[in-house]
């Protein structure tokens, strides 16, 4: 598996622009649909986008701990999960709500990469399916992952 599957979703971009768009981002592209485009599935097994925008707000939970556990242990070992199975409980989760959560955890994560060092970005973490990553390829995940997630919506919302 590679370090950073998404990597190829920066294209040469710099991470932290692309994280600080992206809340703006899912708003503009959710904000003129209609709840049948919003809980429409492109095909049986895929999400929908609000189905996406639940995914990208726990994921937002996962890396605000990622990130946390990197700067306070001396080599942070990752925990992965099961995105499937946290999916069978999004019929919990409205979209406004996942909105709201996603916008509110990357404004704290963006105010924590504010204080990174350039130590900071080189400290090492183990991801057990990825191997040893350092925390600036944790943040350049989180952007990748925001690029695919936010074309799969622009996919559904047309």
């Amino acid at each position: 598996m590679e370090l950073n599957p998404y990597e190829k979703f920066l294209t040469g971009q710099e991470p932290i622009p692309v994280l600080t768009s992206t809340a703006d981002r899912l708003y503009a592209l959710t904000a003129p649909l209609s709840g049948a485009q919003i809980e429409r599935a492109p095909a049986p097994g895929k999400w929908s986008i609000r189905e996406i925008v639940a995914h990208l707000a726990d994921c937002e939970i996962v890396f605000s701990f990622r990130l946390r556990q990197n700067l306070s242990q001396k080599h942070a070992l990752i925990r992965p999960f099961d995105q499937e199975a946290w999916a069978t409980r999004y019929a919990a989760y409205d979209l406004d709500s996942a909105l709201a959560l996603f916008k509110a955890a990357r404004n704290w994560n963006l105010r924590l990469l504010t204080t990174i060092s350039e130590e900071d970005r080189h400290r090492p973490t183990t991801h057990p399916e990825r191997g040893t990553m350092t925390f600036w390829t944790l943040v350049e995940t989180m952007a990748g992952h925001d690029i695919n997630h936010l074309q799969q919506i622009e996919r559904l919302a047309t």
